[in-house]
């Protein structure tokens, strides 16, 4: 009997829940028409947005609500609405989203009223009933669940009027897909934009400058051989010197577009380099990568700079002394884990794998490639920046 009227106070608490949101129904109604008005008469027409996204908020409240009491969630599919005041309306209008909320807003302001009535009375013969029946009969009881029932079915015609139609579903999916890549693009567009000015400041600043001096050494020397060949002598040493330490720097350039380590050596061997000088120590476990087919060039390549990124930076923040690095095929897929015993705090950027800039960068040269970034740094440490690649072995 207790059990009994646990659950009828739980779902009678569901369908009080229900009233009060056909209670706020009606009261919108005054919304929609205002906003009807005004969207007729030109003026207004910046209102209609707004109440289209109130309305998806108490149609969310509502989800969450059946969802709560279910156990299942209800799928929501909704066009965003983004973009200049003409094209929110057009969205708001066009999307189908809006006339199942309107739908649903209609129909739950009678059977929600209804619902939650009906429960009263069940209380009061329920009580009575099934409290002598059950209580001291010691049989099942038969009023009391009646009020689940209802609870059931509030759930029930929600999740029909609410639920998007297949066809609303992929349109939204599509949109939102379109919004997610059109965000990944300026991301890549920005990381490459950064990078193109990273090659051009180390080319400008160090090897460039290194060539000048390279050449006026050379000049010096050509001028000075017939007069004093010691002093020639000695400036074409220095001229070695910077010819050997310009090809240092640009070897450097290099491998920061497309380590040659990489295409002699293959990921594997790649990562095992960057552990080696890393500072750190560094286990390095693989999975399935040693056989079978390389990953394309792209996929290796991120891969790679995501390891020398959160090396270098638990070198320098986290305070650690040891990493693992994990990388493991899958299917259609290649995973990398990199993981320091260090301080934390990485989200925040006070240490950890990233402090903060490099973690952004991180995620645009993932994202870049339709993959997944997590990161996993509490104070205290571990870090942990788990990644996933698409990859088409």
């Amino acid at each position: 009997m207790g059990e009994t009227v646990r659950r009828a106070g739980r779902a009678t608490a569901q369908l009080m829940t229900a009233g009060g949101l056909a209670l706020l129904s009606y009261l919108f109604l005054g919304v929609l028409l205002f906003t009807a008005v005004a969207t007729v008469i030109v003026i207004g027409a910046g209102v209609l947005p707004e109440t289209v996204l109130l309305l998806r908020r108490m149609a969310g409240f509502k989800r969450r609500r059946v969802a709560a009491w279910t156990g299942t969630a209800v799928p929501e599919a909704y066009l965003p609405l983004t973009g200049g005041l003409s094209e929110r309306v057009r969205t708001a209008l066009a999307d189908p989203g809006t006339y199942r909320d309107l739908r649903w807003l209609a129909a739950h302001f009678g059977y929600g009223w209804l619902l939650a009535y009906l429960a009263l009375p069940l209380w009061a013969v329920g009580l009575l009933a099934d409290g002598v029946w059950c209580g001291l009969l010691r049989q099942r009881a038969v009023v009391l669940p009646l009020i689940g029932r209802l609870a059931d079915l509030d759930a029930a015609w929600s999740r029909a009027l609410l639920r998007p139609s297949p066809d609303s579903g992929n349109r939204a999916r599509l949109a939102e897909r379109v919004e997610e890549l059109t965000v990944t693009r300026a991301g890549a567009v920005a990381a490459h934009g950064a990078e193109l000015r990273r090659i051009e400041r180390d080319l400008h600043d160090g090897t460039q400058a290194r060539l000048v001096a390279l050449s006026m050494r050379v000049g010096l020397a050509r001028r000075a051989y017939d007069k004093d060949p010691e002093a020639a002598r000695k400036l074409l040493d220095d001229a070695q010197n910077q010819a050997e330490e310009a090809l240092t720097e640009l070897r450097h350039v290099v491998r920061g577009i497309h380590p040659p380590i990489l295409t002699d050596r293959g990921l594997v061997g790649a990562v095992r380099a960057l552990a080696a000088s890393s500072g750190l120590e560094v286990a390095v476990d693989e999975d399935g990568l040693a056989e079978g087919p390389r990953a394309p060039a792209a996929v290796e390549a991120a891969a790679y700079f995501v390891v020398a990124e959160a090396l270098t930076n638990a070198a320098k923040h986290s305070g650690a002394d040891r990493a693992r690095v994990e990388l493991v095929r899958g299917p259609g897929r290649l995973t990398l884990s990199v993981r320091d015993e260090g301080r934390g705090g990485a989200e925040t950027g006070s240490a950890g794998a990233s402090g903060g800039s490099g973690l952004l960068g991180i995620r645009r040269r993932v994202a870049a490639l339709d993959g997944t970034v997590e990161v996993t740094s509490p104070a205290g440490g571990p870090t942990v920046i788990d990644v996933e690649l698409p990859c088409a072995w």
